[in-house]
């Protein structure tokens, strides 16, 4: 009997140790329950109280890729897919738009997180210099994050040639987009 409560007591104690996953979590390979080798078909499983919408296109202006949104069940959008491959069901998910603020890393960056917070927690290894946007690419990690340029100094928007540094975006930059690489 006494052995029997122990192995009750033990195994009542490391089962109350497991730790549950935190479904807003962002890292390397997944995003709260969705991971990089989710494929599209087992999107409802992941999602089973959100609702999710695919534009399926035909041969228009498009390209072969067809995003999919997840939407809150109140229609707010979450996230928004993309697939490795379009139409495909066994389909892995390529790229990731964090939409929702709720889905975060584990320093706190998020969809709504300014340059401060990136410079803050990241070594940043590249920054690109777009037509509208720059693109902030980090050490380490499968995810880039876009600054509009309308954030930048009035002198630094136009020039597509300039090289942009560090010191040149403004610590309360807001993050336009917030994207996860899986390819």
């Amino acid at each position: 009997m006494k052995k029997l409560l122990i192995i009750l007591l033990v195994t009542n104690f490391l089962y109350s140790c497991k730790k549950e996953q935190d479904p807003f979590l962002i890292s390397k390979q997944n995003i709260g329950f969705l991971t990089d080798s989710t494929q599209v078909k087992d999107l409802k499983t992941v999602f089973p109280n959100d609702s999710i919408h695919r534009y399926i296109g035909g041969d228009e202006f498009t390209g072969s890729i067809n995003d999919i949104n997840i939407l809150q069940n109140t229609g707010e959008l979450l996230l928004v897919l993309t697939p490795t491959q379009a139409l495909d069901s066994s389909a892995t998910i390529n790229n990731v738009r964090v939409i929702d603020s709720r889905f975060k890393t584990e320093t706190g960056l998020n969809a709504v997180s300014t340059f401060k917070d990136i410079k803050d927690n990241y070594q940043i290894s590249n920054i690109q210099n777009t037509l509208k946007n720059i693109v902030i690419s980090l050490d380490n990690e499968n995810f880039y994050l876009t600054i509009d340029k309308k954030e930048l100094p009035s002198e630094m928007r136009y020039d597509m040639n300039l090289k942009i540094e560090e010191i040149h975006i403004p610590d309360n930059a807001k993050i336009k987009y917030f994207m996860i690489d899986w390819n």
